[in-house]
């Protein structure tokens, strides 16, 4: 291998790093809202609306960030397609981390008044912002490096840190409730995960800075016009279809990680401390079936293997909840667990299947702004609807139905979406040439 091919491996090997780093970091920041909304944010900052209201009102400051997602996915994507990828992730991973970290510090409805709620809702759209410009970011910085026949393998790398993210969220509230009792948990222990954000976002500070720019990115000069503009003109039907498909993966993950956390503890009874250990066991798996499916993709196709872990995820919202209703604890691992494990087979492929649609000149708008959409529709919703159908039903189980709904509809928006396995990116223009499955790249 010459001096080039040797630089081009580790560049590629730093970039799937520096992807798999700050995705697991920006994650964990956003993955804590979500479990910290199912165990104490509804006494701390809305105890004057009653049991279920306060679990709606930390439900509904939840799905603000969502909503700010693809604002983030314009902002970010906008800088990215224009300044380039390494400074834009810089300044996404610095929002999230100072964001999250300000949760921690902030004071709850007890000192502040109505003023905590209304700031926490401020600072919801900033992790929302930040973690809206992270993930296309992240993915192109695997997918412009990344042999065309083994870019789902590396990509599998970037689709790791959500997993790495939620068992560093989990674990640590895990923790916390184990050494703490009920009362400190609540007045300050919560916090404590929070805080620590600082000191990882420090640490993919340190990686990303480290990062050259995408070869790609340097060699693409045609920017005559904002990206999102681009975008919205002549690749709006991939932008539609690509959020759509990817709808059920975030919401089986928010319905299984988010809501049922809530629905275990508070409405059948059982300790959030089992309920976390078992969605941390389970995400072990999911992060198994992530690499696997990731890697097969580039063999298997994209669409393919995305057709049927969307089949798989269709079908296992039916079992789910009534597995967790039965409250007995192997059918309960068993529901939680399998829905990780689908959910594992459901992103693995996204990292390189959404850059993939999209030209240089607007990769990083088109992939994020994809991305988040469907986070819209498929995570800013989907603890909320659970929520009302469970009080509307008296059990969980509608929300399963909703979840195989979504499913229906991803399958229909993979049906019209291209199969872009091995497409060369630089030749990615509005149409795709495919290069040959397993290339004999030396990178590989």
């Amino acid at each position: 291998m010459d001096a080039e091919g040797a630089w081009r491996v580790g560049q590629l090997r730093r970039a799937a790093a520096a992807a798999l780093i700050g995705t697991a970091i920006e994650f964990y920041d956003f993955f804590l809202y979500g479990t910290a909304a199912a165990l104490v944010f509804g006494p701390v900052f809305f105890p004057e609306l009653g049991t279920v209201g306060a679990l709606l009102a930390a439900f509904s400051v939840y799905a603000v960030a969502f909503l700010a997602r693809p604002l983030g996915a314009v902002v970010f994507g906008h800088f990215g397609d224009r300044v380039g990828r390494k400074a834009t992730l810089v300044v996404s991973l610095l929002l999230m981390g100072l964001a999250t970290a300000a949760v921690g510090l902030l004071p709850g409805f007890a000192v502040w008044g109505w003023w905590s709620p209304a700031l926490l809702v401020v600072l919801r759209v900033c992790q929302g912002v930040g973690l809206g410009g992270e993930w296309g970011g992240a993915a192109l910085l695997i997918a412009e490096n990344a042999p065309a026949g083994r870019r789902g393998r590396y990509g599998g790398f970037l689709q790791l840190g959500p997993s790495a993210g939620f068992v560093l969220a989990n674990g640590g509230f895990l923790a916390l409730q184990l050494v703490l009792d009920e009362r400190s948990f609540r007045e300050w222990g919560w916090r404590v995960p929070f805080l620590a954000s600082l000191v990882l976002v420090a640490v993919g500070l340190f990686v990303r800075l480290r990062l050259a720019e995408s070869p790609l990115f340097r060699a693409d000069v045609r920017r005559d016009r904002p990206p999102v503009v681009e975008v919205l003109r002549e690749h709006w039907r991939p932008v539609l279809a690509g959020g759509g498909a990817i709808t059920v993966g975030y919401a089986l993950f928010y319905l299984t990680t988010t809501y049922a956390l809530a629905y275990a503890t508070s409405g059948l009874g059982v300790a959030s401390t089992l309920v976390l250990a078992m969605l941390l066991a389970g995400a072990a798996g999911g992060a198994v079936t992530v690499w696997l499916s990731a890697s097969h993709s580039d063999r298997w196709g994209r669409r393919r293997t995305l057709r049927w872990a969307t089949g798989l995820a269709a079908g296992w919202s039916l079992v789910l909840f009534p597995l967790l209703e039965t409250v007995r604890r192997p059918l309960m691992f068993l529901g939680l667990a399998g829905a990780m494990v689908v959910l594992g087979c459901l992103m693995g492929p996204l990292a390189a299947f959404l850059p993939e649609l999209f030209p240089t000149r607007v990769r990083y708008t088109g992939a994020a702004l994809t991305y988040n959409l469907g986070g819209v529709v498929g995570g800013a919703t989907t603890p909320l609807v659970a929520t009302r159908l469970t009080a509307a039903y008296g059990t969980a189980q509608p929300a399963g139905w909703y979840l195989a709904a979504l499913g229906v509809l991803a399958l229909g928006c993979l049906w019209v979406l291209p199969d872009t396995t091995g497409a060369e990116l630089a030749a990615v223009d509005g149409g795709y040439r495919r290069a040959p499955v397993l290339g004999a790249d030396p990178a590989a």
